[in-house]
């Protein structure tokens, strides 16, 4: 990888065309109704989209390899696509294809998909060989128009050093990803549609939820790729499978979830931010989270819809993932809460640890694990537990203190206290649907997994918060009291009191 490369996507670009207005009349010749036109916008759409999203982030720059074609719409398409990047064009044979959308007083009615073109096969340019090879990074969106069959393009991306980063946004209608990529980021019905054309796996369960369905789905596309799959679940994050066997989920930032107009061009966003945060050095489970914010920002800012040309981001139920229903307090005890979930179809997640001093990160994780089902269960060591696992100085805080704080939550609906070293055994019992851990962890470090799995449990990680632990809290709070020297009233007061030393 060439140090401070640009971002280089490669794909098939779109004309966006929003035609808005409003309708207070049927035609009087066909039961349908009458748009008054108001406003007309044109933007980029497809990996033009992406490209341009990408230019609004940090970094050296973006090039965008596309095809267009010779005619008024490709050449207002290329007008928008030079305000922002750098464009290296190959040949389109047809006409631009373009994206018509029609809307009235805020309501689509309709979309008309015209043009026909096609990428000309031809021998790849020197420049954009040149380009491909001095990247930072590679982000491919391939929407089945023949670019990334274009004689010698594949061959290319398929041939490039190891250390560039490439990035595979895959469509329908496109190609699937080149041998060595770094990620791809298929949608949750894109990932479906590709993993039903695999080979079955007789030798696995199938899965029980939506979640876990995207879980397997990334799974097995992983094997067949070679590469880290991150399967986009909408207004709920994002899925990522690396082939370590427990995936990592990223959570959407809390905030609304519901009742987003639009969310065209999210998946588009989700893959640029993806691509910048690897060009520039980032872990996989970063470069997940971080899209996803950026994904959920530039919805919430009304989408590739809001603003004509360049729209750059700033800085459920009991089926599936994400619930956000009220609390469930019908039960006193962690047992009764799970039969009272179960019983009534809802998800039971759970997760667990020692939870001593309890700080802003594990908050951070109890809440994200909440939102993924209908009641969350807190697997507590108790403190013969710790004092095992954590040395004779510990718990800090006793067991049924600690359990009070973590009762106190909002978050939490139950606690179970284990005295084991690991909660295999009560997580047997207890049987959740889904186990959560921060991604802290990996898969040899949770002797639990093979439980959860055992009775056809899902398990998943979070991002983790690493800037916040208890023994961070400790040895800040032990480094004060070795620089605290009492003074004058300090003394005077043991003298007061006596000079006892209780407290």
């Amino acid at each position: 990888m060439v140090k401070g490369g640009p971002l280089v996507v490669v794909g098939d670009s779109l004309l966006d065309v929003d035609i808005e207005g409003t309708a207070g009349r049927l035609a009087p010749d066909a039961p349908v109704p009458v748009v008054d036109c108001q406003r007309e916008r044109h933007r980029a759409g497809g990996a033009g989209l992406a490209a341009i999203l990408a230019s609004g982030q940090p970094g050296p720059g973006v090039v965008l390899i596309t095809a267009l074609a010779d005619d008024p719409q490709g050449a207002r398409l290329r007008a928008l696509l030079d305000r922002h990047v750098e464009v290296l064009p190959v040949p389109l044979r047809g006409g631009t294809p373009c994206k018509i959308r029609v809307t009235a007083s805020g309501q689509p009615l309709v979309r008309l998909d015209a043009g026909d073109g096609r990428a000309a096969p031809g021998p790849v340019d020197a420049a954009v060989d040149r380009v491909l090879r001095q990247a930072g990074a590679i982000l491919v969106a391939d929407y089945g128009r023949g670019l990334t069959a274009h004689l010698g393009l594949r061959a290319r991306l398929a041939e490039l050093p190891a250390g560039i980063p490439v990035v595979w946004d895959p469509h329908p209608r496109g190609q699937p990803p080149v041998p060595g990529i770094r990620l791809a980021t298929p949608s949750q019905a894109e990932a479906r549609s590709l993993a039903a054309a695999l080979p079955a796996q007789a030798d696995q369960p199938p899965p029980r939820d939506p979640l876990g369905q995207a879980a397997h789905d990334a799974a097995g596309l992983g094997r067949a790729w070679g590469a880290a799959v991150a399967v986009t679940l909408g207004r709920h994050g994002a899925l990522l499978s690396t082939g370590d066997d427990v995936p990592f989920l990223a959570p959407p930032p809390e905030g609304p979830a519901a009742g987003l107009p639009d969310t065209c061009g999210a998946g588009d966003c989700f893959a640029a931010t993806a691509a910048q945060v690897l060009r520039g050095g980032g872990l996989l489970t970063e470069a997940v989270t971080e899209a996803v914010r950026r994904a959920c920002e530039f919805v919430g800012l009304g989408g590739a819809s809001a603003v004509p040309g360049r729209t750059i981001p700033s800085g459920t139920g009991p089926s599936g993932t994400g619930s956000h229903n009220e609390r469930l307090r019908p039960a006193e005890d962690a047992w009764g809460v799970a039969a009272h979930v179960k019983d009534h179809g809802g998800r039971v997640v759970a997760t667990g640890g020692c939870f001593d001093l309890l700080h802003a990160g594990h908050v951070q994780l109890l809440r994200q694990a909440r939102r993924l089902g209908d009641a969350l269960i807190v697997c507590l060591n108790s403190d013969s537990s710790v004092r095992a696992l954590k040395g004779p100085g510990r718990p800090l805080v006793g067991a049924a203190d600690r359990a009070r704080v973590l009762t106190a939550l909002e978050c939490v609906d139950a606690v179970l206290v284990f005295d084991e070293p690991t909660p295999s055994a009560v997580l047997g019992r207890l049987r959740p649907d889904l186990w959560v851990k921060g991604s802290d962890y990996t898969q040899a470090g949770l002797a639990e997994v093979a439980v959860v799995r055992g009775y056809g449990g899902e398990v998943m990680l979070l991002p983790y918060t690493g800037r916040h632990s208890t023994s961070q809290i400790m040895a800040a709070a032990a480094a004060v009291s070795s620089e605290w020297v009492p003074g004058p009233a300090a003394v005077l007061g043991s003298e007061v009191l006596g000079g006892g030393t209780q407290g």
